[in-house]
């Protein structure tokens, strides 16, 4: 019963997000002024799924590969600079979170609510364990363990060894909530997530034992639907700062130390955010791209042509931004100004993933599962 509740909330949830998006149609791509070309590199395959799931499928870039998963259960490694295959697993599993890289291990989880260990060099399974609910992010791998976020509103620690229990934490999970789980990040000897009830936790790694928890967007209104709080994108943890962003909520910054909130702004997003060296650049749920300092959240700059075109958290790269959107667009934006630079057309449609960069390199992964990779070109005169 519970599980049905949880369905039902979500597909309310996703009813309300539809009406939104008939009231407020995606803005109309117009010309620009091109002052930076990308590249396309290379691109494969992963067999992908069904565009509405909104899977949490997305490349992790370790040195010189490329691991990718598909939820047609294949998964890949793949050599960083061309692409070619270095091995292929088919799982047969409806993989829809990860997948993540840590101590000779690429790990996934699945709609059924698996967890499933790959060996990082061959591919060859070392363990698949059952947790109770679906897995919607990519895991944290660190210190022996392997942290997986369920929809239920658990965190688990699973052993690198074998996969079992070594212990589990649990926050309450609202009646409606957004589809999607914000994914566990390990810092230092430390688990940090933030949960559908506008929470963030942080935990001891080793134990599972409560550190500090904060409140960063409290539900508010009268309805269900205005009371929606979720954080469902990564948080950013910078030295001994933590940056969130919640939906219909804030984006704050937070203590490392004792979850403190050192500042807070009003910002709906389920997107997420990206950070360097001093600025944060958010993308909120009307697709909006905002710029803001890290000290303190004063904001830089709003790039608001692309309003509800359902873009992705954004990526860094170099001294641009990319974000992806609901067509397969992929926009190059200056990270100064926020004016839009360049553009390129992922030909498998829509991207619900934020692109993750490594140097000159762009990976995107579409929702159909293609990868591809891009280089920008320098910019050009005017």
């Amino acid at each position: 019963m519970k599980r049905m509740a949880w369905l039902l909330a979500l597909a309310f949830s996703l009813i309300a997000c539809s009406k939104e998006k008939d009231l407020e149609p995606p803005a109309e791509l117009v010309d620009f002024s091109v002052k930076l070309k990308p590249t396309h590199l290379w691109s494969t395959g992963t067999k992908g799924g069904d565009e509405v799931l909104r899977l949490g499928l997305g490349p992790v870039i370790v040195d010189d590969r490329v691991y990718v998963a598909g939820h047609g259960g294949d998964v890949q490694a793949l050599e960083l600079g061309s692409g070619r295959s270095l091995w292929n697993t088919k799982t047969d599993l409806d993989l829809s979170g990860g997948p993540a890289y840590g101590e000779g291990l690429v790990v996934a989880g699945t709609n059924s609510g698996q967890v499933l260990a790959l060996d990082a060099t061959s591919g060859a399974e070392r363990w698949r364990i059952a947790v109770s609910g679906e897995v919607l992010s990519a895991p944290a791998i660190g210190a022996g363990l392997v942290i997986v976020h369920t929809v239920d509103g658990k965190l688990r620690a699973l052993r690198i060894a074998d996969g079992t229990e070594a212990w589990s934490y649990e926050q309450p999970v609202p009646r409606l909530t957004l589809r999607g789980n914000g994914p566990p990040i390990i810092s230092g000897d430390m688990v940090l997530s933030g949960f559908d009830n506008g929470k963030v936790v942080a935990l001891a790694l080793l134990t599972g034992d409560l550190l500090w928890t904060a409140t960063v967007a409290p539900s508010r209104g009268r309805t269900e639907i205005e009371r929606l709080a979720d954080i469902d994108s990564a948080l950013r943890v910078v030295d001994k700062d933590v940056f969130v962003v919640g939906y219909q909520g804030r984006v704050a910054m937070l203590s490392l130390e004792s979850g403190q909130i050192w500042w807070g702004r009003d910002m709906s997003s389920y997107r997420g955010m990206a950070t360097d060296a001093e600025n944060l650049y958010v993308t909120t749920a009307d697709s909006t791209v905002v710029a803001m300092r890290r000290r303190d959240g004063t904001e830089l700059w709003r790039q608001a042509q692309l309003l509800h075109r359902a873009l992705t958290a954004p990526a860094i790269q170099g001294d641009t931004v990319v974000v992806a959107d609901f067509e397969g667009y992929l926009h190059w934006l200056d990270a100064a100004t926020g004016e839009i630079l360049g553009r390129a057309k992922l030909g498998g449609g829509r991207i619900s993933n934020s692109p993750v960069s490594a140097g000159e390199l762009l990976l995107v992964q579409g929702d159909s599962g293609e990868v591809q990779a891009y280089r920008a070109r320098p910019r050009t005169a005017g």
